[in-house]
């Protein structure tokens, strides 16, 4: 399997973190769902605006396949004024991965 790392800086002036993070949710993530090899994301951000995202894929190709010509390029051609600077990306094959369950990350029920 292997990810791509984006790191990136919401600009909070125009958007705060937890609706840059809704916007993804809404309108990115489905998109990412019909990309061929696409096996999940995590998406991280702190208040003051910092954010990292990893992607998941099936392989190598399809890491690649939606890169700086393809949808990344395009999304980012979308939501470039959200940004403080253009976003950071790599890729990287997963020699290790220990990852908790939903159930241990989700908000508890009030």
């Amino acid at each position: 399997m292997f990810t791509r790392l984006t790191l990136l800086e919401i600009d909070t002036v125009r958007i705060d973190t937890a609706s840059a993070v809704e916007r993804f949710r809404a309108e990115v993530l489905p998109e990412l769902h019909e990309q061929p090899g696409y096996a999940g994301v995590l998406v991280m951000a702190t208040p003051e605006g910092l954010g990292a995202i990893i992607s998941f894929w099936e392989t190598s190709e399809a890491a690649d396949a939606a890169g700086s010509q393809g949808f990344y390029a395009e999304v980012l051609e979308r939501y470039t004024t959200i940004f403080r600077s253009p976003p950071g990306r790599e890729r990287y094959q997963i020699a290790l991965a220990e990852l908790p369950s939903v159930e241990a990350t989700a908000p508890a029920a009030n």
